[in-house]
């Protein structure tokens, strides 16, 4: 539990706050991520699930006979690549991400006007009575309409928990206690595989498998039950002293004052803003924010991570394994994922955002011309891959897994989550969300079938999306580690190209007058006491008139919040 330090500032300097980490946040976002758990074992289960031989003959005869009789699919029928090359099991999978996409946008206004916890409840709901449809499922229809409840739950835990971990954690720690979410996605994709692994042999295993979603699902309940709302979504809605006191007890301290203050700043920047908070985010000022939500998600799901595992068990498989190896093959994918995340988890917050995704980019589009290599030369039509080669595909496939975890994973979900000003955010994640749902429901859809087609080919189609978002980072991709969340998106402001395209990269950026009050922002006050000033060593600190000092006036406001938006009011109407 480290000591209150420093933030930086989108101009270069630096702020204090107290903003240690407490064993209050650590619960919170811990039972907050655990919305990850829902994601991650779906993503986990199915692939394993769907490689069960019980399962094909129940509801998908002709994959059954295709892995039985070692026949193709339709197009080529000698082909390993088409052997689960079916619509309906590619629809089986992916209606989830379809549902979630169009749910994520009633998420997204159901979790600025009620709070992130109401979305939580919901989503927990949902993917509960999902999980209980699918388990006892007689016939596909049953399969898809489970599904689609638990599209409806994932769309709300990635819309709610995402912004929860970014607006409870503290600034220097944002990233890290973001990322908790993606570990937890990984952990579930692990636990499902292993009791795929386990029930392999039980002639209904499966509806163990998809039954154990169930304990996620209750952890999710539970937490939005007991859980405090963020002080941000609190203050937002009108109910300061309690946003405060939330602020309070998550810091582990009473001198919150100038993470309090800057937190009623951007609430009342939010509430002075006119239109539709959905339409806002359209505005030439939040271009930047705009082309993140939609790029950011585009290129999580288009460097190939989810072909990789919905259908791991499916392509182990097709490299000759057989079923069991198949399974185990998956749980070692999954263990990895898990371990490379933690790399993210402490490493985030010290490497940077910008740094750790064009890394992975460019490890992962290496790792995907191997592959693409492996299989031409070694993979025969007839199913059959040679040992060696075999464990050099998987091998290789670990090394893309760990790229994708300490890299476009968990940033595809942190980066959009904290670039929002606070009257966009709900918005931008809504945005991001039904993106990343559409694009995961494109994949899922159509990758057994690009397989068929493309064959190894598939491998180099995602080989080139994963260096076009690594130049695209170099280039475009400001760093935001270690930055006020309420603030980040001022870094575009500086930026040499997003500066231009918003108008604002002459727009002056937060500065003191040698009264210590700070210019172009709203100064909020308690009772109008307290003032922004800057300690010789250039620090923000809270100063309070003499004579309230002496009237020990140190608590709540008596009186609502104040400030003056002019400036901003003016800098938004110039920015239409």
């Amino acid at each position: 539990m480290g000591a209150g330090g420093y933030v930086a500032t989108p101009a270069g300097g630096q702020r204090q706050y107290n903003s240690k980490l407490t064993f209050t946040v650590l619960v919170c976002c811990a039972v907050a991520a655990c919305g990850g758990l829902l994601f991650g074992y779906d993503n986990g289960v199915v692939g394993g699930v769907t490689a069960m031989l019980p399962f094909q003959r129940k509801f998908f005869p002709t994959v059954y006979e295709h892995s039985t009789t070692g026949a193709g699919g339709p197009q080529t029928a000698d082909s390993a690549y088409c052997k689960y090359n079916d619509q309906i099991l590619q629809l089986f999978v992916s209606s989830l991400y379809l549902a979630a996409a169009f749910f994520s946008l009633l998420a997204g206004y159901i979790t600025k006007k009620y709070g992130r916890k109401v979305s939580m409840l919901v989503s927990g709901l949902s993917f509960g009575a999902g999980v209980i449809l699918m388990a006892a499922a007689q016939e596909i229809g049953m399969l898809i309409v489970g599904r689609i409840l638990l599209g409806v739950g994932v769309g709300f835990a990635i819309q709610s928990v995402t912004l929860y971990n970014s607006e409870m954690a503290p600034p220097h720690l944002r990233g890290a206690l973001n990322i908790l979410f993606q570990l937890c996605v990984t952990i579930g994709i692990l636990v499902a595989q292993l009791i795929n692994y386990g029930v392999r042999d039980v002639e209904e295993g499966w509806r163990i498998g998809l039954g154990c979603a169930g304990a996620p699902a209750i952890i999710v309940i539970i937490g939005g039950l007991v859980l405090p709302d963020t002080p941000n979504s609190l203050i937002e809605r009108g109910h300061i002293e309690k946003g405060r006191k939330v602020l309070e007890r998550i810091r582990g301290t009473t001198d919150v004052d100038a993470e309090f203050i800057d937190l009623c700043d951007a609430a009342e920047m939010s509430k002075s803003i006119q239109g539709r908070p959905i339409m806002n985010i359209f505005k030439k000022q939040y271009r930047p924010q705009l082309t993140f939500s939609i790029l950011i998600p585009f290129f999580q799901q288009f460097d190939g991570i989810n072909a990789i595992i919905f259908y791991s068990s499916q392509l182990f498989d097709i490299l000759g394994s057989g079923q069991k190896s198949a399974l185990l093959s998956s749980v070692i994918v999954g263990a990895v994922n898990v371990a490379s995340t933690l790399v993210a988890v402490f490493g985030v917050d010290k490497l940077g955002r910008r740094f750790l995704w064009i890394e992975a980019g460019l490890q992962m589009a290496a790792t995907h011309v191997i592959v693409a290599i492996l299989l031409a030369v070694y993979l025969k039509a007839d199913n059959v891959m040679a040992h060696a080669p075999a464990i050099g595909v998987i091998v290789v496939l670990c090394v893309f897994i760990s790229g994708h975890a300490w890299g476009f994973g968990p940033l595809g979900w942190l980066i959009p989550s904290e670039i929002q000003p606070l009257d966009t955010r709900s918005a931008g994640q809504s945005i991001n969300v039904t993106v990343n749902m559409l694009f995961t429901f494109l994949i899922g859809q159509s990758f057994l079938t690009m397989l068929c087609s493309m064959q190894w080919g598939v491998y180099l189609f995602f080989c080139a999306w994963c260096v076009i978002a690594a130049v695209w980072a170099m280039f475009f991709m400001p760093e935001t580690k270690g930055i006020p969340i309420d603030e980040v998106h001022l870094v575009f402001r500086q930026h040499w190209f997003w500066g231009r395209v918003t108008g604002t990269a002459d727009a002056p950026l937060p500065h003191y007058n040698a009264d210590g009050v700070e210019i172009n922002r709203a100064s909020i006050t308690r009772n109008s006491l307290q003032r922004h000033s800057m300690n010789p060593d250039g620090l923000m600190t809270i100063s309070m008139d003499p004579k309230a000092l002496a009237n020990k006036d140190l608590g709540p406001p008596a009186v609502p919040l104040t400030g003056d938006f002019h400036s901003y009011k003016d800098y938004n109407a110039e920015s239409k």
